[in-house]
């Protein structure tokens, strides 16, 4: 096998490489040699195939077999050879008669055009200095949580009296029947449903008219669905539901105590108070790592500058703005972008996609340099989590993931992200910082030069 370097210019490297048709011959008998054993063709005892007929019935399939073998291992060897990590897939280029290749009656010869991944020193964690911001939430606000709780929970009793109407936070108990043009349609009707006026439990317009209903009257609730209901046959058409009111009930506010606690399976306030405080915490914990790691970004940006391979750019850009034309068409973008030009778009978000790649390629060799793995079990826990999103589908949707090596590389790719972060901070100089629970909430601005 010949290979020659044409270009090595920047990350891009381009090899010409030769293999004679000798070494494909040879490669093609084997081949010949390890099926023929297996074949049962009429006329033949198992076995006993003649290797001539072999190569007459499926010569050009198994050359063909061959030749691409031929290619991964080449240019692998290539790869090895010249200590070259490619940045994506390789393009290889046949150069010649491929017919002619595959009849055996010329050598193989192609081009691999690839980027290569830059070459640069990652800081030394050990070098950074970070502040993490911390918030320990207070009793008010533990209390506020039980509250809330309590409120959630809060029980309807019936109002009684000659003058009961509903209100809004009342809840009724309807029977009703919806038609379109006098006709009732499927799924319109229910009996003894509860309602709590104000909830926005029902479509729009359906709760205010029944303000002011009394027990036992009927109401004619007219009402137009969405023009985005789920369901088609309804979407955008004008509906008259029959509504006739059973029962109004009043809500009941359950006290914060002992006996909250036990119909939510705890044994007492006290322990209820434990969960919504830890609960909390871990909150705030997530939202003080959130800000950390957004902070050691940030230094990992500013520290590192190196040539970026283009099709990685282009790629993330590519992804970034297929979601910002989706935005834009649904009325999403975000205020700061709707006076902005595409032009003035493409310019920012470049720069979010150039700054993503760099930060991937630190992480990716700082974790390499310090032998970061992600586990066999971490991936599967991974993929049962993501399988359990799908509920019953869930067995059916993890045997896919267990058998899609691209899927489960998306899954590995945050994971290994979170442990090299973790890696660095354990090594970096940490400064916990209190802060108020406002500024540990409060969105991140991009950093200068992304974006106004």
């Amino acid at each position: 096998m010949q290979i020659v370097e044409k270009s090595g210019e920047g990350l891009s490297r381009v090899w010409g490489v030769t293999v004679p048709m000798g070494d494909l011959s040879v490669a093609l008998e084997a081949r010949i040699a390890e099926i023929t054993p297996t074949l049962n063709i009429k006329g033949f005892r198992p076995g006993k195939v003649p290797t001539a007929h072999v190569r007459r019935l499926y010569g050009k399939a198994l050359m063909s077999e061959v030749i691409e073998k031929t290619l991964t291992e080449s240019t692998q060897k290539v790869f090895e050879d010249n200590k070259v990590r490619p940045a994506g897939d390789p393009d290889l280029k046949p150069q010649g008669d491929m017919d002619a290749v595959i009849e055996g009656k010329a050598d193989l010869a192609y081009e691999i055009a690839v980027e290569v991944m830059p070459d640069f020193e990652p800081v030394d964690p050990a070098t950074l200095s970070l502040k993490r911001p911390v918030y320990q939430p207070t009793e008010a606000e533990v209390d506020e949580a039980v509250a809330e709780l309590a409120k959630q929970n809060r029980t309807y009793e019936v109002k009684t009296g000659k003058a009961v109407k509903a209100k809004d936070g009342d809840m009724v108990v309807i029977d009703f029947v919806g038609s379109l043009d006098g006709v009732p349609f499927e799924g319109g009707a229910a009996t003894d449903a509860e309602l709590v006026l104000g909830s926005g439990q029902f479509i729009p317009g359906f709760e205010g008219q029944l303000v002011g209903a009394k027990p036992d009257t009927e109401v004619e609730v007219k009402v137009a669905f969405p023009a985005d209901y789920q369901s088609e046959a309804l979407k955008g058409k004008d509906a008259v539901f029959a509504v006739k009111v059973t029962a109004v009930k009043a809500p009941v506010n359950a006290p914060a105590d002992d006996a909250l606690a036990e119909r939510l399976g705890l044994e007492s306030l006290a322990k209820l108070r434990d969960l919504l405080k830890d609960n909390l915490e871990k909150e705030y914990a997530g939202a003080s790592r959130f800000k950390l790691k957004r902070a050691l970004l940030d230094q990992l940006d500013t520290k590192h500058d190196f040539p970026l391979p283009p099709k990685m750019v282009e790629a993330e850009f590519a992804a970034i703005w297929t979601q910002v034309e989706q935005d834009k068409e649904a009325g999403n973008l975000p205020p700061e972008d709707l006076k902005k030009s595409d032009k003035k778009l493409r310019e920012e978000y470049r720069k979010i996609a150039e700054r993503r790649v760099r930060l991937g390629l630190v992480l990716a060799e700082i974790g390499r340099a310090n032998n970061v793995q992600v586990t066999d079990q971490e991936l599967n826990d991974a993929m049962v989590t993501e399988a359990r999103r799908y509920g019953p589908q869930a067995q059916q949707v993890f045997d896919l993931l267990r058998q899609n090596a691209n899927a489960q590389a998306q899954l590995r790719a945050p994971i290994f992200e979170d442990k090299v972060v973790d890696l660095i901070v354990e090594k970096a100089k940490v400064k916990d910082t209190k802060v108020s629970k406002d500024a540990l909430m409060a969105d991140d601005e991009l950093p200068a030069g992304y974006g106004d």
